[in-house]
């Protein structure tokens, strides 16, 4: 089984070399690894090929945003799986994709779903588990963490890609239509698949929150599905009172 990779950056040097090394440790041996280049000016494709013994196809050229990217990494990608791993992110241990293959070889479905855990100085200060996660959960704002999630490539070629006209919640978007409106076969992993840096374009302040927000509400409308506008706004409490009754 083939399982392909795609990192997807922009002026990521300070980061970027770490996210390869951590593919390259990998103890997995048929991971295809694709990394898409927005056309950086730092020094992130210098480091790219630094690398090319590790990596099995990269670009670096102008795109529309990071959806643009991920989905001309899904276009390279040979896989018989796909899976995301951003630029200041690294997998969690060694045999991760190793554990990853081994989970999808004896449950063939469409998606397995994992944990990540979130790191700030070297330190783990969060893990995200996806362990009580069910697609319905989409609607009242609780999606299973992106980097946790491997596609089977197959998907993107029946039910479409991330859609540009989302700017931070694309992810979210192609998950609900995946999960829900197609009703795709998974299963959770149990798997921690990524160690996530703090930050990044959906959690980085109230401006980021009213616009997932506005975007979740948008990605249920377009496909069609009901929700509740309440609690998606809201769900800030909702998931407070979820850590708080763990």
């Amino acid at each position: 089984m083939k399982i392909s990779i795609i990192t997807v950056c922009w002026n990521a040097s300070a980061t970027l070399e770490e996210t390869i090394k951590s593919v390259a440790s990998q103890t997995y041996n048929n991971i295809e690894y694709i990394i898409v280049d927005g056309g950086s000016t730092d020094s992130s494709v210098d480091i790219i090929k630094k690398y090319t013994n590790v990596i099995d196809i990269w670009v670096s050229e102008k795109d529309k945003g990071l959806y643009d990217a991920m989905n001309k990494g899904v276009a390279m990608a040979t896989g018989d799986y796909i899976g995301i791993l951003n630029a200041d992110d690294t997998f969690f241990e060694k045999n991760t994709i190793e554990k990853v293959a081994k989970f999808l070889q004896d449950n063939p479905l469409d998606a397995c779903v994992g944990d990540i855990v979130q790191h700030k100085n070297g330190k783990i200060i969060r893990k995200y588990s996806s362990k009580n996660w069910i697609p319905e959960k989409l609607k009242i704002g609780f999606m299973a963490p992106h980097p946790a999630i491997f596609f089977k490539k197959e998907l993107f070629q029946k039910f479409g890609n991330y859609k540009l006209g989302y700017k931070i919640a694309a992810d979210y978007e192609l998950i609900i239509r995946y999960f829900i409106k197609h009703t795709i076969t998974w299963k959770y992993s149990g798997i921690t698949t990524t160690s996530m840096s703090v930050g990044g374009a959906s959690s980085s302040g109230l401006s980021s929150y009213n616009k997932i927000t506005e975007e979740v509400a948008k990605a249920f409308t377009d496909n069609k599905i009901s929700y509740s506008p309440f609690k998606v706004k809201y769900r800030v409490f909702w998931k407070i009172f979820d850590f708080l009754k763990k």
